[in-house]
């Protein structure tokens, strides 16, 4: 009888940590949908679509870079040495 009632007591104790597991995961979950919801705002403030938005990267640092060789090129010659 003892075996049963410790073993019904581990199993208490189990669904008990899973509950928490749950409840742990369940509160993840909302944050992650909110901070989505959040990034999809900011993206369609910025007029771009998430499935553009590797194009958006990649025409951003193609802008950087052309930037900074203008820079470059107008400094002094002495400057880039």
């Amino acid at each position: 009888m003892q075996q049963l009632e410790e073993r019904m007591k581990e199993m208490k104790q189990k669904l008990e940590k899973a509950k928490n597991m749950r409840y742990k995961a369940e509160a993840r979950l909302e944050t992650l949908e909110r901070e989505e919801k959040q990034i999809l705002q900011e993206l369609a403030e910025l007029n771009v679509e998430p499935d553009q938005l590797e194009e958006e990267i990649q025409r951003l640092e193609k802008q950087i870079a052309e930037e900074m060789e203008r820079i470059w090129s107008l400094l002094p010659a002495e400057l880039k040495k």
